[in-house]
């Protein structure tokens, strides 16, 4: 019997997710805040991009790296919600072992793109304000083009040995998945191996990754303000100031959410597995909800364009 009970889930063909253990009679009422910040990031996202493409005042590699943020993100959340829907609304909760490897694979290479276009925004505002005079001639459209290219390259290589790695593990302890989505460390765990190759890889691209970005976000910032509080004038301070405030407020949304969500991770043992859940999901849906909210509210020009768009005309 227990040899049996051993070989049968040896390579599954589909895993099961469970949703948010604990709330599953809270499942339709979980649904409406997530399905809501979803819908409002679709909207935002789509009137940047609208924006964007018809101001050509706005063709700058500020707004350039802000439409790459915006579609990173909102691809980050697309990966996960139409499975977490499907378990909240139609109790659906099969996922064939190919698909789970494949959500699992783009929602880490979303988030580490978006950790890389943090950066790249950091390294316009650095050379905006530290050298505005070559500003127009270093980071040039075929440049930006370049750092993009880079950027999704770069997402997708680290984060392909998480598929490679998972799809070797034989899985023989059960393939259910007390999460929402196929979570890498949640589907890694289920394997009857040794995975410490998985987790010290993922660890490592964790603090590698985000971390150095994080580094070089840092460093940017320190010369960026040096540069700021050498002007002469508090007013050319706060102006130039104002042209980073967008860049910081997402970055801290965005860095706080995910320190949270990292360190609840760390003691799990102490923390419910349903507010795990649920801040791993609020950690891939926020940020795209927020951050077009955050531009919009807090740069003049996409404000301004914003607020020309349903203004009436005056004859």
């Amino acid at each position: 019997m227990s040899d049996s009970n051993t070989t049968e889930f040896t390579n599954p063909s589909t895993f099961i997710l469970l949703g948010v253990p604990g709330l599953e009679g809270a499942h339709v009422w979980i649904s409406i805040p997530f399905c809501a910040m979803y819908i409002i990031a679709i909207l935002g996202t789509f009137t940047i991009l609208f924006i964007v493409k018809r101001d050509r005042s706005l063709h700058v590699p500020m707004y350039y790296f802000l439409c790459m943020l915006a579609i990173t993100e909102l691809s980050m959340s697309t990966s996960i919600l139409p499975t977490m829907l499907s378990i909240f609304w139609f109790n659906s909760r099969e996922i064939d072992f190919s698909a789970c490897l494949t959500q699992m694979y783009f929602i880490n290479c979303f988030a580490t793109m978006e950790s890389g276009i943090f950066l790249a925004m950091a390294f316009d505002r650095y050379v905006a304000i530290c050298n505005p005079l070559r500003h127009s001639t270093i980071l040039t459209n075929r440049v930006v083009v370049k750092i993009g290219l880079a950027l999704v390259l770069r997402g997708c290589l680290v984060i392909l040995p998480y598929p490679l790695l998972a799809s070797r593990w034989p899985y023989c302890k059960t393939n259910i998945i007390p999460h929402t989505y196929c979570k890498h460390i949640s589907v890694v765990s289920l394997a009857c191996a040794d995975i410490r190759l998985s987790t010290n890889y993922s660890l490592s691209v964790t603090v590698f990754t985000p971390g150095m970005d994080m580094v070089f976000i840092v460093v940017s910032y320190i010369l960026i303000l040096r540069a700021i509080f050498s002007l002469p004038t508090k007013d050319a301070r706060l102006k130039t100031f104002e042209t980073c405030s967008s860049h910081l407020c997402a970055l801290f949304s965005s860095y706080i959410i995910f320190v949270f969500s990292f360190v609840m991770h760390r003691f799990d043992n102490t923390v419910p597995l349903y507010l795990l859940i649920l801040m791993a999901n609020v950690y891939l849906l926020v940020p795209s909800t927020l951050h077009p909210i955050i531009y919009g509210v807090r740069t003049k020009q996409i404000r301004d364009r914003l607020l020309s768009l349903f203004s009436p005309r005056r004859t």
